[in-house]
């Protein structure tokens, strides 16, 4: 990436600080929980919000101090008063805050959708006990955001999980969740960030209701527990849109873990759009770990303007290679990455086309920021073991996407929290014989459980071949539909569940962004592959003739028209007209 260029992106991510949150990127700060669990107090926010400004992070883009659990002091049941802990904040939230927003960051502070925290029931804080969102939701909004000025806020749910809270209430994530975000508008704060912290993807609602959302269970300070994570994420960009991210947990670079994971694990947080919350110690932060978080390459591939999480374009050698788009839709520039999660060296290979880049392409290494050559259709990479390599590419020509993954499809009523089979809802599955190691299961039986690409770009529009790859071990029906208009219900069978079989139909694409979605509302669809596009020849060619003709005709018509007076014949419109 050019400095300038560089310069510029980061220049606007910190100037898109002031807009509403919904177009703004991802959450950068610190928090609490992975450190220090509730054993949190007062002196230590400050101190954490004084190395954020002093370690140079908060000019990178690192803005919010968050409190996790841990500051309660129970509940007034009376007055609905919430308390806090006397002797870790002895003067309660509101000077915390005042400290942070006087060094120029931003304050976040945490609460549960139920009655108890967290904290409460997993660390045996005795204060934790009725001090949740539940019966109190305007209340505690406005005493959070109002009152206090919080600017973010992480609301967990171990309070209305049967399994995880005392008084064993199970509640409706959605419902809660919506009131809870409905609470927080009511306050006439239009700023303030909410995080759904539910452990798995909620569901598709969540988009319309938080800033960003738990897609998995709590990260651990262990490279299994990164890996785990990113092996839930690799299929979840397409939930990932309009400025709302779904957030693979606070970072655990600096702990325990290699160098070369960390990196592992800091890259990948950026480039898939994740929120970034570090969460080791700040004022005795390792500088190899300083230097990583304080990567402007890095963190400009997180806030970049365009709010896309990279997804997964090809498999090589057991690498995933995930890409994106970065500052222009559709432009030349890509960010990718080569994620290696095995336990030994490997060597990938890059092939540009499957990045829809052609032409010479020119590479800048962002981990190391250098540029390191042009390379023509494919470049190659040794990756070790739990490492990763990112690039940004800049390429002669964009070429039209021709693969598009199932794992890149957006599922419309996908969720995590129940069994996907008794609520006939689809899922994302690993899979060794489809191309890039996964597959869309369990589609159809409904109008919303269907699979759809909302981002097929055609330069031209126009007829295009579409090759549909499925799995199914006996007949099952797929509607295709273009744009919201049905094209054709077609009948596969590929002859088993684990082989791949092929159907291809001819579909008629806009100009631009087009939407493609299979589905079957009655039975079950067939697992799904991938779909591929490409232009329909005998129709490029058909346009080629009947330009051709035209040109004729145009001809003759000139040439008829230069003789008329001494034939005494004029042209129009194609018909011969005698004087």
């Amino acid at each position: 990436m050019k400095k300038t260029l560089l310069a510029q992106m980061m220049a606007g991510c910190l100037l898109a600080a002031g807009s509403a949150w919904a177009q703004e990127g991802p959450t950068m700060g610190w928090s609490s929980w992975n450190t220090y669990g509730v054993n949190i107090n007062e002196q230590l926010i400050k101190r954490q919000a004084d190395a954020m400004v002093s370690k140079g992070l908060k000019d990178v883009g690192f803005s919010h101090i968050n409190i996790d659990d841990g500051f309660f002091g129970g509940r007034n049941t009376t007055t609905g008063e919430l308390l806090i802990h006397k002797t870790r904040f002895p003067n309660g939230l509101k000077p915390v805050v005042e400290y942070i927003h006087a060094k120029g960051l931003k304050a976040g502070i945490y609460s549960d959708a139920g009655c108890n925290t967290c904290g409460n029931y997993y660390n045996g804080d005795t204060q934790s006990v009725n001090v949740g969102f539940y019966h109190y939701d305007q209340h505690d909004a406005d005493f959070y955001f109002k009152e206090c000025g919080f600017d973010f806020i992480k609301v967990d749910f171990c309070g209305g999980d049967a399994p995880q809270n005392s008084q064993r209430l199970a509640l409706d994530p959605q419902e809660r969740y919506t009131a809870i975000s409905q609470a927080i508008k009511n306050t006439g704060r239009d700023d303030v960030r909410m995080n759904v912290c539910r452990w798995n993807y909620p569901g598709t609602w969540v988009h319309d209701v938080a800033f960003s959302w738990r897609t998995t269970h709590d990260i651990n300070d262990s490279w299994n527990s990164v890996k785990g994570i990113l092996a839930e994420n690799l299929y979840l960009a397409a939930y990932c849109y309009d400025g709302h991210y779904n957030d693979m947990d606070m970072l655990e670079v600096g702990r325990s873990m290699s160098h070369e994971e960390d990196k592992t694990h800091f890259g990948m947080w950026c480039i898939m759009a994740s929120p970034l919350l570090i969460g080791c110690d700040l004022s005795n932060i390792k500088p190899n770990t300083l230097s990583l978080l304080k990567n402007s390459e890095l963190i400009a591939l997180n806030q970049d303007p365009l709010c896309l999480q990279a997804y997964v374009a090809d498999l090589s050698n057991g690498c995933h290679i995930l890409v994106k788009d970065i500052e222009t839709l559709h432009g030349n520039r890509r960010a990718f990455a080569v994620y290696n999660p095995g336990d030994t060296q490997r060597k990938a290979t890059i092939d540009f086309s499957k990045l829809d880049l052609g032409g010479s392409v020119s590479l800048r290494d962002v981990f190391n920021k250098n540029d390191i050559g042009t390379y023509e259709n494919t470049f190659e990479v040794n990756v070790p073991a739990h490492g990763t390599r990112i690039y940004v590419a800049e390429a002669q020509t964009r070429m039209e996407r021709t693969r598009y993954e199932a794992e890149t499809g957006y599922i419309s009523d996908y969720q995590e929290l129940l069994n996907n089979q008794q609520e006939k809802t689809g899922i994302y599955e690993a899979a060794s014989f489809c191309s890039s190691g996964f597959k869309a299961g369990w589609l159809g039986c409904s109008q919303d459980n269907d699979l759809l690409w909302r981002d097929v770009y055609s330069n031209e529009g126009g007829e295009y071949l579409l090759d549909i790859a499925f799995i199914s071990g006996e007949n099952r029906n797929i509607t295709v539909s273009v744009n919201g208009k049905e094209v054709q219900t077609v009948s596969v069978n590929s002859g088993g569940w684990q082989t791949v079989g092929k159907k291809r139909i001819t579909i008629q694409l806009e100009k631009g962004n087009n939407t493609i979605r299979l589905s079957n509302p009655q039975t079950w669809m067939p697992d799904i592959d991938y779909i591929e596009l490409t232009p329909n020849p005998s129709a490029i060619r058909q346009t080629e003739l009947h330009d051709s003709h035209l040109h004729r005709m145009h001809d003759l018509q000139g040439r008829a028209l230069s003789h008329a007076p001494e034939k005494g014949i004029y042209i129009q419109d194609k018909k011969k007209i005698i004087r």
